[in-house]
């Protein structure tokens, strides 16, 4: 078993195997070490012939906050230098979203809190996501200059993605599941025994089945361009990265070098509160 730091993975006699996003205290705010370990231990849990089935989900009040802000300008200076620190970055993208859909066995994301931004593009990429009713799933980042993924109006439809992914607007569980984001939402004291009532449903399937069936849904979406189309996503997402001399995004990151991560975000998104789901919508 992998050695992590940011991650917790257990396994046990039901042929589960668990991984817990565990950065509380950032709000599982996705860092390059925590991503990294997220797909080892996914990679393990492949590897794993007493593993029939993942759930990931979060520890604390979130899922995943999204990629760490906290981070996103150290040592950017200048439009090139945004560039060389982010081509790599984001187009491993297109990798990470497709390593959880090509993986064999299923994923279910149990969601227990906050799924923002990259937190809630990797929700999209499970197979079967269950949500507490504490859930609030977004993408605020586009407040800022930034791209949604192509997941996400893949899987909801043009019109419905538009209205989020031109806001960056936060919705609840309810809307979720009313769009196709989430398969059900659950009382949250009842959201991990859920998601293992379900990973026991996929347990008594014959494991060739599952993965035939989940490989067909993969293949399908290959045949139809989802790969081209994340990729297209993650040259987008590069420039978009690399427009920080708007004076939007460079007020916002002024505020953050000067006074803080709390008041850049304060900033970029209190003019929009209340929210119309989740829990700045009251």
């Amino acid at each position: 078993m992998g050695n992590y730091e940011n991650i917790l993975y257990e396994t046990d006699d039901d042929q589960i195997a668990t991984i817990t996003l565990n950065r509380p205290d950032q709000m599982n705010a996705i860092s390059p070490d925590l991503e990294r370990e997220l797909h080892e231990a996914l990679d393990e849990a492949n590897a794993d012939d007493s593993v029939r089935v993942i759930i990931i989900t979060g520890n604390g009040r979130a899922f995943s906050a999204g990629y760490d802000l906290g981070r996103e300008r150290e040592g950017i200076d200048t439009r090139s230098e945004a560039l060389k620190q982010w081509m790599p970055t984001d187009m491993n993208h297109t990798d990470h979203v497709m390593h959880l859909m090509e993986l064999d066995k299923p994923i279910i994301a149990a969601v227990n809190g906050w799924a923002l931004g990259g937190g809630f593009w990797y929700t999209l990429a499970c197979d079967i996501t269950i949500a507490s009713e504490q859930a609030a799933f977004g993408q605020p980042e586009v407040r800022m200059v930034s791209n949604t993924s192509f997941l996400f109006p893949a899987l909801v439809g043009w019109k419905v993605a538009a209205r989020y992914a031109l806001t960056g607007d936060h919705f609840g569980p309810e809307e979720a599941v009313r769009i196709g984001a989430i398969n059900e939402v659950v009382p949250h004291d009842q959201l991990m025994t859920r998601a293992r009532e379900m990973a026991m449903r996929l347990v008594m399937v014959p494991s060739d089945s599952v993965r035939l069936n989940k490989k067909l849904t993969t293949l399908g979406f290959h045949a139809m361009g989802l790969r081209n189309a994340l990729q297209t996503g993650g040259l987008i997402s590069i420039l978009a990265h690399a427009s920080t001399d708007a004076k939007e995004v460079a007020d916002l990151y002024e505020v953050q070098r000067n006074e803080g991560l709390t008041a850049f975000l304060r900033m970029r998104d209190n003019k929009f509160i209340p929210e119309p789901g989740g829990p700045r919508s009251r």
